[in-house]
């Protein structure tokens, strides 16, 4: 499959668009919208990710479907974060973005919980021709497994390989990777990273993938395989989404 080349994947996470502490899904209905709002002033090639946040994490949590396989617990999973997409979708479309929905659970199959293959004819059709394909964190189908969480964390590089993206945003809700004092670190690589890590945690709310740690470790070994440049930053804050799409280096680069 050819790449596009110049596509930007951007993912945002459920601790901005929902209350990823509720138990069942609560959206953040205002930013999502501010968020699409953002977006809409980008026309080239993008890709968008989100996270499941509370609309995933409590029912995977509920269901021990990291532990186990549950039919009836990957099912309620995958469709409570079906309604988050779908309200992403919604405002997105609302904005002027030709977003469309993809649901990993249609297009994936993974193995012991990684990635063995995803159709993405589809969404290679989709970019050449002005779409906005927007995926989410799902439950999949598993070989070994049976089902399996795939994180939007875990998605987001594989598209970059298999489509040949140029750059990559993960918008959290934290100014970037935080040191012991706070303060964002400017950049990481894997040289520095056997340093800092033990300043990286995972997630204060329930999150069944890996908090922030796992998001690092990902793109870290992106930039390894590929050379592709990430950025994690905060868009909680107003226009940080903008300033990315627009080409700005901000919060902090993961980098070779």
């Amino acid at each position: 499959m050819g790449t596009l080349c110049d596509i930007t994947i951007l993912k945002i996470g459920g601790s901005i668009i929902t209350d990823k502490d509720a138990d069942n899904g609560i959206a953040n209905y205002d930013e999502i919208k501010r968020i699409a709002g953002e977006i809409s002033k980008h026309h080239g090639k993008l890709i968008i990710v989100h996270g499941a946040g509370s609309f995933g994490h409590p029912q995977a949590k509920k269901y021990e479907l990291t532990e186990k396989f549950d039919a009836k617990g990957a099912l309620i999973t995958h469709e409570s974060v079906k309604i988050l997409n779908y309200i992403v979708v919604e405002s997105l479309a609302n904005a002027g973005v030709n977003a469309i929905g993809i649901h990993p659970m249609s297009n994936t199959i993974s193995e012991n919980g990684r990635i063995a293959q995803m159709f993405l004819k589809n969404i290679h059709l989709m970019l050449g021709n002005g779409f906005v394909p927007v995926l989410h964190g799902d439950v999949v189908m598993d070989t070994k497994l049976g089902t399996s969480i795939l994180s939007g964390d875990q998605i987001v590089p594989y598209l970059a390989v298999q489509l040949g993206g140029a750059r990559i945003g993960i918008g959290s809700a934290k100014d970037g990777v935080l040191n012991d004092e706070g303060d964002t670190i400017q950049t990481i690589t894997s040289l520095n990273f056997k340093d800092i890590k033990q300043y990286i945690g995972g997630s204060e709310s329930t999150d069944v993938t890996g908090g922030m740690f796992g998001k690092v470790v990902e793109l870290l070994q992106l930039c390894e395989i590929s050379g592709i440049n990430s950025y994690i930053f905060n868009a909680g804050k107003i226009g940080n989404i903008s300033r990315f799409l627009d080409g700005a280096n901000i919060g902090t680069m993961i980098t070779k």
